[in-house]
């Protein structure tokens, strides 16, 4: 089993030696790794990769700092980063800075090799967080928020409209038809009372659902 060639982007030494051995042991070849934004972007100014995956949090230069400088030069290799469900607004940064993927850093080894898999083949992807952090974080902003409660699936789309995705590019990441995707869009911005996406996005964003 072969898979895409990668650097591997993390400040902590025991976490890149895990998701080595990790990733390895399911066919993925690691070509290099970086303790910190710089050295990634070093790396792979020498070394060619089919996929970027880095945390998002590192000392310095950061995993979106170096996504945007990387992006700067002209570099398109894909990028996911590694996330905890509290990072929502850097998540948002770091779509608009041009990053494929994220993925929950809780994901199972399998979920990790796909998205890898997925995003050198040229896909976006968003993991789909859990139901009771979103629903917790939603109950907070209660007294602000629609009457209405979004779905775990429409926070998840909210996000990806939020990263600038068309329907098409949603509907990849999150295995919909681009129908169903229109469907829940339309929805979204009737719960939020908005007539376009992007006043929907800004509108989610200033009640916290995202």
């Amino acid at each position: 089993m072969s898979g895409p060639r990668i650097a591997l982007a993390d400040d902590q030494a025991l976490v890149r030696a895990g998701l080595r051995a990790l990733l390895e042991r399911q066919g993925i070849t690691i070509a290099f790794e970086a303790d910190d934004g710089a050295s990634l972007l070093d790396g792979l100014a020498a070394t060619p990769v089919d996929v970027v995956l880095s945390d998002i949090r590192m000392p310095g230069i950061d995993g979106i700092e170096a996504l945007v400088r990387l992006r700067a030069r002209g570099d398109r290799t894909p990028v996911l980063l590694l996330t905890t469900f509290d990072e929502s607004d850097l998540m948002l940064r770091a779509a608009g800075a041009g990053a494929q993927g994220f993925l929950l850093k809780d994901a199972a080894p399998e979920q990790l090799r796909e998205a890898i898999v997925r995003i050198a083949a040229g896909d976006a992807l968003l993991q789909p967080v859990s139901t009771d952090p979103v629903r917790a974080r939603y109950r907070y902003h209660a007294a602000d928020a629609p009457a209405e409660p979004f779905s775990v699936r429409e926070v998840a789309i909210l996000r990806l409209l939020a990263g600038g995705y068309s329907n098409r590019e949603i509907a990849r990441s999150l295995f919909l038809a681009e129908g169903t995707v229109k469907n829940y869009v339309s929805t979204i911005l009737d719960k939020l009372g908005t007539r376009d996406r992007t006043r929907a996005v800004l509108k989610a964003i200033t009640l916290r659902v995202i």
